[in-house]
């Protein structure tokens, strides 16, 4: 079965329930106790996360100037690369999350209400942006080359705002990182 024989309204369920699945998933790791032991590798998972969200920066910006100059193959080549990295991100985050850790940044600081407000911006268009992404790629491998253009008009800013943000929230936060 090729992709495009899936019907439109069968992929945007799948997409949403997929999506759903995985807001439940972010949703329920934040409420993990934090494990007694936590393994060394741990400690590297948020550096991780954000050089694949830095990269993931790059390449959508990259294929974002593909696009324009009409190198379609490339952009196709630089968009699969980002959202190949944006779900190895996912899998180390929920990874990181599932050992309970959790860290605050100190209410003392003066840049707190910044970082609340680019971590809360950063996790609500997370969840929105992902089933964006997935239909996307939907319409685009399945030929549907205006619908993929009208709603990347929206997914990839978003995409965009979600990686820098994702790196941003890290240096703010790795400081007061305790493990």
């Amino acid at each position: 079965m090729k992709i495009k024989d899936l019907g439109n309204r069968q992929v945007f369920t799948g997409v949403m329930i997929l999506s759903l699945v995985v807001l439940g998933l972010v949703i329920l790791l934040n409420s993990l106790p934090q494990r007694a032991e936590i393994p060394s590798f741990v400690a590297w998972l948020p550096r991780l996360n954000a050089t694949l969200n830095a990269t993931c920066t790059v390449l959508l910006l990259w294929s974002w100037r593909m696009i324009k100059a009409r190198r379609i193959d490339l952009h196709k080549k630089l968009n699969l690369t980002a959202f190949v990295l944006s779900s190895l991100f996912l899998l180390s985050y929920v990874l990181f999350h599932s050992f309970g850790i959790e860290t605050r940044y100190p209410e003392a600081n003066p840049l707190r209400p910044f970082y609340l407000t680019i971590l809360i911006s950063h996790i609500v268009l997370a969840a929105i942006v992902l089933p964006m992404v997935l239909l996307s790629f939907y319409y685009a491998l399945s030929g549907q080359i205006e619908t993929h253009r009208r709603l990347t008009r929206w997914s990839m800013p978003i995409w965009l705002y979600v990686t820098t943000t994702g790196v941003l929230v890290y240096l703010m936060i790795s400081p007061y990182y305790t493990f």
